[in-house]
């Protein structure tokens, strides 16, 4: 069984946002969720009701941060391996996680089912207003690692970015946003994925340092737009001369801002 196998392997419980929310976690193996994950959270830009799909959510770190962060947001987290959602399920159990608990369910599934295959999986037509994905963006042939979980969670096989957002094109109501995060190589392949299905690319560079290449990439996409691709101001993550976030980077890292597409109106700054 899943858990059971979890249950013989090391694993932490970390705090993220301060503490408004909690995830269990591989100790050791797998991949662990960090920066990525909250950075690709505070995508979602929202103060109606909305509903999330977290697709490739791993133990659920982006998808919670949504949860905690929006308290009208209903979040699905969907992941494929049996052992990270033994690890997603266990962090919905937490009494930490009480609070926000009954807004997140989790669906085990591979996202890039299509048709018949992905109705019966439980992703239905038409029906989010956001999708978010981290995508395993590693090419197969870097970074070989014995882990084999984290192997499945950082290495693609050919075509990844199409059959993944061929879903999110597909569970998306007209209108609805993609988000992904990335590495800046990964962008042709994104935009060509796109295709006709979104528009509105609106592509954000995030440079660890004011004059250091780009590390990652934040990308969003809205569902049928014919509006052009659009490069956004870079994010610096630290502040010159030091290790700290720049105050805009924390907040986006801690659940106290949102980022907003362009034209957007921002969030205000939460207090932790």
């Amino acid at each position: 069984m899943p858990e059971a196998v979890s249950e013989a392997i090391a694993e932490t419980v970390d705090a993220f946002h301060y503490g408004r929310f909690h995830l269990v976690q591989p100790k050791g193996r797998g991949h662990r969720s960090g920066m990525d994950a909250m950075l690709l959270a505070s995508l979602v830009a929202e103060e109606r009701p909305v509903r999330v799909a977290d697709l490739g959510a791993g133990a659920g770190a982006a998808g919670l941060a949504v949860a905690a962060r929006l308290p009208q947001a209903q979040v699905l987290l969907v992941e494929r391996s049996p052992e990270m959602a033994a690890y997603a399920r266990k962090s919905l159990c937490l009494g930490e996680n009480a609070a926000l608990a009954a807004r997140v369910e989790l669906l085990e599934a591979d996202v890039t089912l299509t048709g018949r295959a992905r109705l019966a999986a439980g992703l239905p037509d038409d029906h989010f207003h956001h999708v978010i994905m981290n995508p395993p963006f590693n090419d197969a042939a870097d970074r070989r690692t014995p882990d084999a979980l984290k192997a499945e969670a950082h290495a693609m096989v050919g075509g990844l970015f199409e059959g993944w957002i061929r879903t999110a094109g597909a569970i998306l109501l007209p209108g609805g946003q993609l988000s992904l995060i990335a590495r800046p190589e990964s962008i042709a392949e994104i935009v060509e994925a796109c295709g006709k299905r979104f528009g509105g690319i609106e592509i954000t560079a995030l440079h660890p340092r004011a004059g250091e290449n780009a590390v990652r990439i934040l990308v969003t996409a809205i569902k049928g737009s014919r509006a052009r691709l659009s490069l956004r101001a870079p994010l610096v993550m630290h502040d010159e001369g030091t290790h700290r976030f720049s105050a805009l980077v924390d907040d986006l890292n801690n659940g106290r801002a949102a980022y907003p597409r362009k034209g957007s109106t921002p969030q205000p700054r939460k207090k932790s």
